[in-house]
């Protein structure tokens, strides 16, 4: 019977490492430790950790701050397990998630997996519009974690996989900056290692809980975009400059308004029809009026948040160079 290593990076967040322990006690395949890295957390979660160990193989360690990548590879390290799972603090996991991994894995051999999130029922309307817009087909969010993503499929480190050959080989990651899971998976296909999706193992990611940490977190995205262009060049498809054009888009509507009405009209007609297409799409996904129009500025956020962050370092790094 495989078993698994969870590692779980954890800087300040005790409440939610409550839920997602919680969730894995709920776990119909129960081969499995976790192991909670706290990486030098001003509010540790200790005696929350503590508790769940007559409920689960638990371990609990201290580090200094240094970001999520060099957490996680603390947790390799004391790791036990055949196959290492990652899981990012703010996930719950539904109850057979892992049975479908072994399954999987028992049937196909996969060194490198990533599975695909959508949000549960008990977010926030803002949660839930965040989490449609990080999947929806109509934003660039729905290019992965399906089964008809664009170009090699890139496991994300919210929810990640891999064999114990992989982690002694890569030597785990490299960066602790935003992207540092692309550029694992990236290396490890590299080493011959097979990467793949399990479309199955879904789990429920709340995200940021607010407009402006979205913006924040999204527009890093787009700058990591570029220092991933810069590693791999291959890896910089269309479908990543779509942003980019959006943000052009928009910028050429406020001007065209101000100067011209007849194209101006033609845009504003675009800009309708895609709002559109937002609004009545997550509303048939999410059966509320609120988290749609909540959707419509979630996309938007996104599109411009990115857009803005790969322009930025596309000028400073690529142009300016």
């Amino acid at each position: 019977m495989m078993l698994f290593s969870i590692i779980i990076p954890l800087y300040n967040r005790p409440e939610e490492i409550d839920q997602l322990l919680y969730t894995l006690t709920q776990q119909t395949y129960t081969h499995f430790e976790v192991l909670v890295i706290e990486d030098g957390s001003t509010d540790d979660a200790k005696s929350i950790v503590e508790s769940y160990q007559e409920q689960l193989a638990v371990h609990y360690h201290v580090k200094k701050n240094e970001g999520q990548g060099f957490a996680r590879n603390d947790g390799f390290k004391r790791a036990k397990g055949d196959y290492f799972i990652i899981f990012d603090s703010d996930c719950l996991i539904p109850r057979n998630y892992l049975e479908i991994v072994h399954s999987y894995l028992l049937k196909h051999k996969l060194d490198v997996y990533g599975g695909p999130d959508a949000a549960h029922e008990s977010f926030t309307p803002l949660q839930k519009a965040i989490s449609y817009s990080m999947t929806s087909p109509l934003t660039t969010g729905g290019i992965r974690g399906n089964k008809k993503h664009i170009g090699s499929f890139h496991p994300r480190s919210f929810n990640m996989g891999f064999s114990r050959e992989v982690w002694e080989k890569t030597g785990g990651f490299i960066s602790t900056n935003m992207g540092e899971d692309i550029e694992f998976s990236l290396r490890a296909r590299a080493m011959g290692f097979k990467v793949g999706l399990i479309s199955d193992a879904f789990l429920y990611h709340k995200r940021r809980v607010n407009f402006k940490q979205f913006y924040q977190q999204i527009h890093s995205f787009g700058r990591t975009r570029i220092k991933i262009y810069k590693q791999f060049p291959t890896e910089l498809k269309l479908v990543h400059l779509f942003p980019v054009f959006f943000v052009f888009f928009l910028l050429a509507t406020l001007i065209l308004n101000s100067i011209d009405h007849f194209f101006a009209e033609f845009c504003n007609s675009f800009l309708a029809i895609y709002i559109l297409l937002i609004f009545f799409h997550s509303w048939s996904k999410n059966k509320s009026a609120k988290v749609a129009f909540l959707s419509i500025a979630a996309a938007f956020v996104q599109l411009v948040a990115y857009g803005l962050g790969f322009i930025q370092d596309f000028w400073r790094y690529i142009i300016l160079k």
